[in-house]
Formats: structure tokens, sequence, C-alpha cells
């Protein structure tokens, strides 16, 4: 099995490593409902990894515990070899995760340039007096993180909006920007909850291959929440399977797709 080996090449070439992020026995409540009940599964190094499910599965609640959002009330979090204790957002953020969110949450007023330079912020190392001043450390950082961000630009092929205010943009470019803001925190694993939701064939192309590219180009590992199953077969190197809380699948796409307990799920067949 894969998942026994530090490291694998996938057909197209890229190296999958060791395992960066394990779930273990995770369980999330609120209140008497169980949202997430006792799932285990890993990230690995380099992979794109998918979280499928029908709606209601606790999809976006195993994110929410990834990110630090949400705290499980039972199971463990680690994270490169460590178990990483009870973390508060930004705290997760410094450790390299970042993250898009399902609805939209961006700066109207600001524009592109600025909302995406609002994801530098877990790399900043001046003070707010040193940055009010602007000068020495503080005037080399602002200028290396502008420099990091116009990179990002070009790379997401947004430079003729780059000044636009974001409440302006259609809803795909929206969700770039968005992507472009996560990226700018420079992100060992990008988290994507639903990136091609609300999309025309077009813009999930496009999402698409901007998410290849940052696999294999930036080399950032990518768990993504995704219900476009296209989408999903194609992008992903494995899949686990949420439905009512439960984990009913794990592997990679060939294995997900012929896994009963998942066709069931996803065709509604009424369960036991």
């Amino acid at each position: 099995m894969k998942d026994t080996v530090d490291s694998y090449v996938t057909a197209d070439g890229r190296t999958i490593g060791g395992v960066m992020m394990e779930m273990k026995n995770i369980t999330l409540r609120f209140g008497g409902v169980v949202a997430i009940k006792d799932i285990s599964f890993d990230i690995r190094e380099g992979e794109i990894r998918a979280i499928i499910g029908p709606n209601g599965a606790g999809k976006s609640s195993m994110l929410n515990v990834i990110s630090g959002f949400y705290h499980p009330q039972e199971g463990e979090v680690w994270f490169r070899g460590q178990r990483r204790p009870s973390m508060r957002p930004y705290q997760v953020a410094r450790l390299g995760i970042a993250r898009t969110f399902q609805n939209i949450a961006l700066f109207e007023g600001m524009s592109v340039l600025d909302n995406i330079m609002t994801g530098r912020l877990t790399q900043m190392k001046s003070n707010i007096i040193q940055q009010a001043i602007w000068w020495g450390a503080a005037e080399k950082e602002e200028t290396a993180n502008r420099e990091r961000v116009e990179r990002i630009i070009d790379f997401l092929e947004i430079q003729a909006i780059r000044k636009t205010p974001v409440g302006r943009l259609p809803y795909g470019l929206k969700k770039r920007v968005e992507l472009g803001r996560a990226l700018a925190a420079e992100p060992k694993l990008l988290l994507l909850d639903e990136p091609m939701a609300g999309m025309n064939v077009e813009e999930k192309e496009d999402m698409s291959r901007y998410i290849l590219d940052v696999n294999d180009e930036f080399g950032t590992t990518v768990a993504l929440i995704e219900h476009d199953m296209g989408v999903v077969m194609d992008l992903s190197d494995r899949v686990v399977v949420m439905d009512y809380g439960k984990k009913i699948g794990d592997g990679t796409p060939d294995e997900v797709r012929n896994n009963q307990d998942v066709i069931d799920a996803y065709l509604g067949v009424s369960h036991d």
C-alpha cells in the first residue's frame, strides 16, 4: 500500500512524500449533534487530497478542525510528526496552513492587490511602530511582501484588475483573488473549501489548472472539499469520503469510485 511508504512517484512524475498531517479518531459534537464521528485519515506531503461527501456529511467541519476554527472533543491532530495542541486559527496559520472559504470572505472595498497583501500578515516580523515609520527593516519587509504578491498576481493572471475594488469583480474572479490571498501566506498546506462552487465550466477549468500549478510549481500540499466529482477524480491523488459524520471510503479515485458504500451515499440509497 502507498500509505506505508515514505514517498512514491505519481504517474505524472510528481513525488508524494511522507505523512504531513494526521487526523486521529476525530470526534466533533455541537451539543447533542455529532458532526464528525471517530474519523482518521492522513494528508501526505505534496499530494492533492480530496474530502468529499453529500451535503451535511461533515466535510466543512473537518476542514474547520484542521484549520483551528473548531476543536474536537475527542481525537488528536498531528502536523509534521508532532501532536498539535489546541490552537487558535491565527496560530495554525503561522504553522503554514492557509485556507479559502465556501462563502467568499474578502474585503469588498479594497483593491485586489490590498486583499492579497492581507495574506502576508503571518509573514510580517516588524511591529506596528516600525510599520508606521516605514523605515529600515519595515520598509524592506514591505517591499519584499509586495514583490511576493505581484508574483502571485502574475501567476493567477489578474494583472489587469490588480487595482480594482474586489466588490466590482464577478464571482469567478473573486474566487481567484481569494486563492491568491491564501497563497500569499506561503502555505505548506492549502485548504480549499469548495473552490469550484458556483462556477461555470470555463471558470472551473481555470481554477483546476491553478490548483494543479500551485501543487506542481510551488510544491504546496492541497486538501480540498469539492462536489464536482469530475473535478475530484481528475485532480486528486487520494480521496476520503464522509457521510453522516462518518468515514465510508478512503483511497485513490478509482478505489473510491468503485466503493459500494460511496456509490450508495451519492445515489441516495437508504442506510440500514
